[in-house]
Formats: C-alpha cells, sequence, structure tokens
C-alpha cells in the first residue's frame, strides 16, 4: 500500500508541487469572539485507514492497552465497547506535530502513568520534538520540550519501543533518538532529561540517502528491561538496547545504564527491529535489511540467553523461501516459550505470521502452500466491522483480499490473555480472540480490532444538496467514501477507476448527482486505468471517460485539483506535471486552458456554468467560455507563495464560490512571512475583493445551510480571530464569529478540508490530517423531527392491481436511517429505493405481506420516527358470505315473558362489524 509513501513522506512535497485586493474594510470586532457549544464526532470509516506501528499493553492492568499512529496521534483502548478513544485531540495548530507518536509507554507500576515521544518529521519542515507525560491515562498532558527532533512518521516507525519506564522504579525512563541524538534518561517521570554520554552508538543506517525525508540517521530502535535484575523500587540494573547498525546492534548494560557494552557474538548485516526479553531469560530479536515500513528484503529472527551468551538462529525462513525482513514480535507472558514473528513487507502473495511453542525450534505458518498456486490457511478473516477493506477486489490465492496486512510491524499478545492478539497493518489493527486454537488445529478467527481509530488524510469534502449522501470524501491511501450514515462504515470506497489517493473532488452545483473525482492511476499495475473518474449517480457508481490531457509527448499523471461547471457541462482540471487542461465532452476530450499558469488552484462558479475561477502567485483569473481562456483580474493584495502544505510559513490557499450567487467569492489562505494572511471577499467575480479586519488569518473555507431567517449561506472557517486559533461559524456573512470547536477538540494543523452541510444549519464536516474527517452539530439546536406523507396507503394482492407505495420525505436536515416492519428491516434497493425525498416501498416487497395491517417505521437520524400503515387486502380470494341462524324471531314485552334471542353467526372467514336496527 502506498498510504505513507504518498500522504506522509510524500504529500506535503506533492500538494506543495500543485498548488486584494481592491481594499475596502469590514468594520473591526472590538470584543473576542464568542463560543458555541458543539457535538463532535467521527465519520466512521470503521477500520482507520491509517498505519498503527504500535500497540502497547500495560504489563500489570488487564485491558489497559494503547495504540500508537504515525500522523494521527495516540489511542486508548475500552474494553466495555471493544474500541478505542482518541488521546490526542487536544493536540492544536500550533503543536500539531505532536500527533505524529514515535514512541509510547505505559507504566507498570502505577498504570494511570503514560507517556509519549512525539514528533512527526526529523527534516527541515517539523520543530523538536518532546515528551508527553501524563497521570490520568491520557485524559490531559504535560510536555517537557526536547533540544532535537522526533520521527513519528520517519522511516522505522514500526521499530520499538524506543520509550520504556524502569519496571521496578518507574521514575526512570530511558528513550533512544534518532539523528545522532543517542540514549537519553529522566530519573524524575519524564520532567527532564540528559543524555547518556557512556552510550556512544548512535546508529549508522540512513534509509536513502539521496531523499530528504530518508536521508537522516534512524537511530536507536528498541529498549529492554531485565526485570529480574532489580527489586520494586530499586533500579533494574540489566538493560538491553537495539540500534540501528548492520555492524554491531545490541547492547547492555548491567550497572542500570552507567555502562555498555556491545553483546559478543551477535549477528551482523541486519538491522534489530523488536527485542523482547522472555521470563525465560531469552531474548528474542526480529532482524531485518531495511527499518520498515516499506522496504525489507531479508531477515532472520535470533534468541540469545542471557545466561550462557549463546546465539541462535532460529529464522522461521531461511535461502529462496525469504524475501522479506520481519518486524512484528510478540512472547506470551503466560507461556513463555510461545512466539510470534510477522514477516516485513513480504507483499505477494500475503504476509506471513509464524507461531512457535518452543521457544522458536520450530514454527507454524499461519498459511501456507498447498497445490500451487492454492494455499491452506490456519486462518479466518472477519472485515464485516469495513467491508471496504476487501479495496473492492475479487479475491483469489495469490492476491487475496482483504489481505492478512501489510507493514505489520508490532504484532502483541495480550500479557493477561493467551487468545488475544493484535498487531497493525498499514490500514487498521486486526486480532483474534481465540489465537490458541492454532495449536489444536483448529482456525484462529482475525477481525477488525481499530473501532474509534479514525486516520485517514482527508483532501476533500463535498456535501451536495441533494441526494440521499450528505458527504463524500476525497482521501489519501483509501481513495473516498460516499456516506449515507455517517455512524456506519461504507461496504466500499470509490473504484473503477481505483487507485490509492483521491487529491480532489467536486460536483455540478445545479446538477448534484454529478461529480467528478482525480488521482493518480498505476498505470504500470493497469495501463488502461484513467486518473480521473466520473459519476452520474451522485458518488454510488463511477466510470473512467476515454481520455486524459496529454501535451502532446506527455499524458499527465494525474492528481492535482479538479473543478466542475455549475451545470456539469464543463470540467477543469488543474493537473500536477502538465498544466490546466479543460473538457466540455465529460472527459473524453482535453484542451489546454489559455492563461492560467500550471498549478493553479481552480474554482467554479456555482451559478453561470461558463464561469471558472483560477489563483496564482497572488493573481486571481476568471474565465468566462467554461475554462478555455482565463484572463487576470486587477484584484491584488495576496499572498505570492502559492505553496500548499504543513511546512511553517507556508500559504495554504482555499477559494470557493457561493451556490445560488453568481461571481460570489471567498478566499482563504496566506502565510505570515509575507503578512499576507486572512478571509478575502468578492461580489464581482474576482474583479476585487475586500479583506476581513476581524480574520487575522485563515486557512479553509465553507458554505451550509443559511441559519434561520437569513439568506446567505453559514460560513465555516479554520482560522485565526482574536487572537483564538480555531474553527468558526459566521451567519451574516462574516460580520461576527463564533468559535465551533474547543481546546479538547482541536485535531491538529486543520489546513486539509471543510465545509458546512446545504440541508442541515450548523453542521460543519471537517477534514483532517491523519485523525480522519469529524462532523459537529451544535449542541443546544433542537433537532427537528422528519414527517412521511402519507401515513396510510392500500395495497391489493391481486396482481392485476398490485402498485409500488410512493411516500414523499420532509427531512428537515435529517436522513433516512431505516425502514422496519416490525422488528424486520426492509432492505434499500430491494424492499424500497430512496430518489431524492421520495421514498418507493416495492410493490414485489408488498406482495410478500400477510393481509391486514402493516406498519411500516421510518427512523431518521434526528427526531421521531414516523408511521405507515399500509392496509394489505387480497382481492383474488373470493369472497363467501356469512349467515345467520335464524332469520326471524319473536320477542313478547310482557315481563314474565321476556327472553333473550340467540343467533348463530356463520362467518366464512369474515367478522362482525356492526348490529343496526
Amino acid at each position: 500500500m502506498i498510504r505513507n509513501r504518498i500522504r506522509k513522506t510524500g504529500l506535503l512535497i506533492l500538494l506543495g508541487a500543485m498548488i486584494g485586493s481592491l481594499f475596502s474594510a469590514f468594520p473591526a470586532t472590538t470584543h473576542a469572539a464568542a463560543s458555541e457549544p458543539y457535538n463532535w464526532k467521527s465519520v466512521v470509516t470503521g477500520a482507520g485507514g491509517g498505519f498503527v506501528p504500535g500497540i502497547i499493553f500495560n504489563q500489570s492492568e488487564p485491558n489497559l492497552i494503547y495504540a500508537r499512529t504515525d500522523i494521527g496521534g495516540a489511542y486508548r483502548w475500552n474494553q466495555a465497547t471493544s474500541s478505542w478513544t482518541s488521546i490526542s485531540d487536544s493536540v492544536g495548530w500550533v503543536d500539531w506535530n505532536k500527533n505524529g507518536v514515535d514512541a509510547l509507554a505505559t507504566d507498570p507500576i502505577d498504570p494511570n502513568k503514560v507517556y509519549m515521544a512525539t514528533g512527526t518529521y526529523t527534516n527541515s519542515w517539523d520543530n523538536n520534538g518532546q515528551i508527553m507525560r501524563s497521570s490520568d491515562r491520557g485524559n490531559t498532558w504535560q510536555t517537557t520540550p526536547l533540544p532535537f527532533k522526533v520521527g513519528g512518521n520517519m522511516p522505522g516507525r514500526s521499530a520499538g519501543e524506543r520509550l520504556v519506564i524502569d519496571p521496578n522504579k518507574n521514575n526512570i525512563l530511558f528513550f533512544g533518538a534518532r539523528s545522532g541524538n543517542g540514549l537519553w534518561k529522566s530519573t524524575d517521570s519524564g520532567v527532564t532529561w540528559s543524555k547518556v554520554t557512556s552510550f556512544t552508538n548512535v546508529g549508522t543506517y540512513i534509509q536513502n540517502p539521496t531523499l530528504d525525508y530518508g536521508n537522516d540517521l534512524v537511530g536507536l530502535s528498541w529498549i529492554t528491561f531485565d526485570k529480574s535484575t532489580g527489586t520494586l523500587g530499586n533500579a533494574t540494573q540489566t538493560i538491553y538496547v537495539g540500534v540501528a547498525d548492520t555492524a554491531s546492534s545490541v547492547y547492555r548494560s548491567t550497572d542500570g545504564g552507567v555502562t555498555w557494552t556491545a553483546l559478543a557474538g551477535q549477528p551482523s548485516g541486519y538491522l534489530p527491529h523488536h527485542g523482547v526479553l522472555s521470563s525465560t531469560g531469552d531474548l528474542y530479536i526480529t532482524y531485518s535489511n531495511g527499518v520498515g515500513p516499506y522496504d525489507g528484503s531479508k531477515g532472520e529472527v535470533w534468541k540469545y540467553n542471557k545466561t550462557s551468551g549463546a546465539w541462535t538462529n532460529i529464522s522461521p525462513s531461511t535461502g529462496t523461501d525469504n524475501w522479506y525482513g520481519f518486524g512484528g514480535l510478540a512472547v506470551d507472558a503466560q507461556n513463555p516459550n510461545t512466539v510470534m514473528v510477522s514477516s516485513l513487507n513480504a507483499w505477494w502473495p500475503d504476509e506471513v505470521i509464524f507461531r512457535s511453542t518452543n521457544g522458536g525450534a520450530t514454527w507454524s505458518r499461519i498459511w501456507d502452500w498447498g497445490n500451487y498456486p492454492e494455499r491452506t490457511y490456519k486462518f479466518s478473516m472477519d472485515i464485516t466491522a469495513a467491508p471496504w477493506l476487501d479495496h473492492g477486489t475479487t479475491s483469489t490465492s495469490l492476491d487475496p483480499s482483504p489481505k492478512l496486512g501489510w507493514m505489520m510491524g508490532d504484532l502483541e499478545i495480550d500479557p493477561f490473555n493467551s487468545n488475544r492478539m493484535m498487531y497493525g497493518t498499514g490500514a487498521t489493527i486486526y486480532g483474534s480472540n481465540n489465537l490458541t486454537s492454532w495449536d489444536t488445529g483448529g482456525k484462529v478467527n482475525i477481525s477488525v480490532m481499530a473501532k474509534g481509530v479514525e486516520e485517514t488524510a482527508v483532501l476533500g469534502l463535498i456535501s451536495p444538496p441533494t441526494g440521499t449522501s450528505h458527504l463524500i470524501t476525497a482521501l489519501g491511501d483509501v481513495s473516498g467514501f460516499r456516506h449515507e450514515d455517517l455512524s456506519v462504515a461504507p461496504t466500499k470506497f470509490q473504484t473503477s477507476p481505483s487507485w490509492a489517493t483521491t487529491m480532489s473532488i467536486d460536483y455540478a452545483e445545479l446538477s448534484p448527482s454529478y461529480m467528478v473525482r482525480v488521482g493518480s492511476a498505476d498505470k504500470e499495475k493497469t495501463p488502461s486505468m484513467k486518473s480521473i473518474g466520473i459519476s452520474n449517480d451522485g458518488g454510488v457508481n463511477w466510470y473512467m471517460p476515454n481520455s486524459e490531457p496529454s501535451n502532446g509527448t506527455k499524458t499527465t499523471v494525474g492528481h492535482g485539483q479538479v473543478a466542475v461547471s455549475a451545470s456539469g457541462n464543463s470540467i477543469l482540471w488543474s493537473t500536477s506535471d502538465i498544466g490546466v487542461y479543460y473538457s466540455k465532452t465529460t472527459g473524453n476530450s482535453w484542451t489546454a486552458s489559455a492563461g492560467l499558469p500550471a498549478g493553479a488552484k481552480v474554482a467554479s462558479d456555482r451559478v453561470n456554468a461558463n464561469k471558472f475561477y483560477g489563483f496564482f502567485a497572488g493573481v486571481f483569473y476568471v474565465s468566462v467560455d467554461g475554462g478555455a481562456t482565463f484572463t487576470a483580474t486587477s484584484a491584488s493584495g495576496f499572498p505570492t507563495n502559492n505553496v500548499a502544505g504543513l511546512q511553517p510559513n507556508e500559504a495554504q490557499i482555499s477559494m470557493k464560490a457561493v451556490p445560488g450567487i453568481e461571481g460570489d467569492i471567498w478566499f482563504a489562505g496566506g502565510n505570515t512571512t509575507e503578512n499576507k494572511y486572512g478571509l478575502w471577499h468578492s461580489t464581482n467575480s474576482g474583479a476585487s475583493f475586500t479583506k476581513l479586519t476581524n480574520v487575522q488569518e485563515a486557512d479553509l473555507i465553507g458554505y451550509g445551510k443559511a441559519a434561520p431567517g437569513q439568506t446567505y449561506m453559514a460560513l465555516y472557517t479554520v482560522a485565526k480571530i482574536d487572537g483564538v486559533r480555531g474553527v468558526f461559524r459566521s451567519d451574516d456573512v462574516g460580520a461576527t464569529w463564533v468559535r465551533i470547536n474547543d481546546d479538547a477538540h482541536q485535531y491538529a494543523k486543520i489546513n486539509m478540508a471543510i465545509t458546512g452541510d446545504p440541508r442541515i444549519y450548523g453542521r460543519v464536516y471537517l477534514g483532517t490530517n491523519g485523525r480522519g474527517t469529524l462532523y459537529a452539530d451544535p449542541v443546544n439546536l433542537p433537532a427537528t423531527g422528519s414527517t412521511i406523507t402519507p401515513t396510510t396507503a392500500s395495497f391489493d394482492k391481486k396482481t392485476a392491481n398490485q402498485a409500488d407505495v410512493a411516500v414523499t420525505l420532509t427531512l428537515n436536515g435529517n436522513t433516512l436511517s431505516t425502514i422496519k416492519n416490525g422488528t424486520a428491516t426492509l432492505v434499500t434497493g430491494t424492499d424500497y429505493t430512496v430518489s431524492g425525498s421520495t421514498v418507493t416501498i416495492k410493490k414485489a416487497y408488498l406482495a410478500t405481506q400477510a393481509v391486514g395491517t402493516n406498519t411500516l417505521t421510518f427512523s431518521f437520524s434526528a427526531g421521531a420516527n414516523q408511521s405507515l400503515a399500509v392496509a394489505v387486502t387480497d382481492t383474488t380470494i373470493p369472497v363467501t358470505n356469512s349467515t345467520i341462524t335464524p332469520t326471524t324471531a319473536s320477542f313478547d314485552k310482557k315481563t314474565a315473558n321476556q327472553a333473550d334471542v340467540a343467533v348463530t353467526l356463520t362467518l366464512n372467514g369474515n367478522t362482525l362489524s356492526t348490529i343496526k336496527n
């Protein structure tokens, strides 16, 4: 999977390659922006969607588990709900690099304490890292700055753990640094740190000296204490450290870290990924010739006996059977001779997990070759929690889908439960609760264990004004999703065309079911694949046009940004490599746009189908012929740094036209270097712009449904207003703003995507770089219930009389969740269909229901359920009259002679309705 190669290591550079005024001033505000409470939730993908390089079990408290991600912060396990809770959402704009977690340690003596080494990159675009410490399991944090950088998203990030706590004396911590900074120690529970100068091997391995991303020393890989060499309250004496050095990589101290020596007789030629000391006194180490998470073509597994000093090569695969390194390593604390290791980047046909119950003397594979090309399996995969993990492909023995995993740098066995295993992959956390079935001939049930983890990088969001989906996303590495229910994992991601990263997405404002997205096709794998996809049904299905932009010598590699005209009659594509092109043939032919520089930001007017806008290097452009030609306007005062990314002082440009008003445009962006930063507004198609004086900095702009009593759409921005960084909403065309997030919900540096919902006032969708997609609604905005029309209907089962039943929904900003008949849920697309605000109950479904009243219950995302009473009859059944006996009777009013009159009914399947005189 190319997730981290594109999104994390190259996305900043890739985005950077892509991408007044005639001033009149708004009155400046004289008071701080108000705050409004919002309820923030994650848009569910079910699998996380990103790389989980580390899973850490507390060694003294059952079910206390943490997971660290490379750009999305860290999570804590909730046993009651079998889900994860983010413990990094308070990370803000300035300290965004705290979401790169290079190591995590949970205290075995005081389980309330947890520590993290954070910092995302060791490259020039990031700041120094820090050690973060918490005494309440990550609910709140304190921070100690480090004098060097930390690389939570750098090569070798799944090695570890680099940060450890002395299991006997928990005020002592050690941290293994990158970039030649060596070993560090704290003796006051992480408050202060000093370098261990006696540890002199800082690591010699560099993944790729030719790349700015990979040309740094990987440094120290892991640290392991021998708990048996200390007592509670007294420092542990024996400590092992793994170093990214192919010549000499494993060191030991027997005096609490004062002096260090390389272990004699150790293997060379490989890099140590993990080191785990079992209670038997055996130190197990996985080795690879690369540090991961992508590289590694050979590897070994070794065991070192601390008593005898003997090294034993226990590699489960050798020679031609080994075309990968070894990454994940776990020792069963309940059965210390049970060891598991995972391949690191076997890639084809799948990764392999190995298990030994005799200390590595013999191994069993979780899958093996049968009668080639078939395979035999000791596991089953359950992806019902995130069905899209099959990537929309048909599984075969040589190309399985879903895969067992990839980038499997960490694998752990629960120290209190030998049946529970978890491991991280490039897209999710997988695990099992019946691991020991492996040893008795049964199958290990592997399922998604990532509920609550949301780690996608969001590159685009759209919320169309009509249709059954309120949100469609463009994502790094997992393409993107169409969300009909924000709380339910999608069944599939965007395919046909299929690529890893969707860089941009747009829809036709006046024909919202028409959508276009762009990515970058892997033409080595699929030569016919296009880097552009089109949908005519609101993102349910996608197809490829017949052509892509070409300058005569080169066809675009894709990516860049796309804009669709208001009616969908023109597509404008600012490619990442060969300039700006337009198509008026739904992508079947392309022509270079004139007058707009390559790499320009583009947007469409949302009313005039012939009008597009462009921006590049401080100049604003407009086209009135569908993108064929552009002319620079006289607007000025914009930032000229046209880079978009996360680097300090870079310009993030967000430019959108307002639906329903021709020529109404908002422009957000800028940088502190030029001191041109903020929010601009044009009402004349970009001929001039007004810079808002009440917004100091702004990076994103989006629109949602107008507030009650207002006609202009609500504005949403990620900005700095009155000195406060946050997410803001304005209901009065930017005159005043309210902050709608708080310090506990900051989600790091949000400069990817934002949009309101055009059908639900107050709702905002937020796209982050590693924390997935968030959505939020005002806490104090009462939910308006939905209604249906009609509430009663009839249906005749006689074939000639059968007819669908149409129901009109008045949603009031909600969405239809389910339709039930009693406890049975009707199946969308089969039992009923939805088109806009009309639900059609299919006659084929009604024909199967019993004669009588069937009550269909409509449930919505908010508000009360609504009921449709369908009276089902069947006129094909002949009507037989009922009879009574007798048909005559007498009655004497004389009191002495009065008597009741008895009548016998022969109903013939009918019921008595009334008796009238």
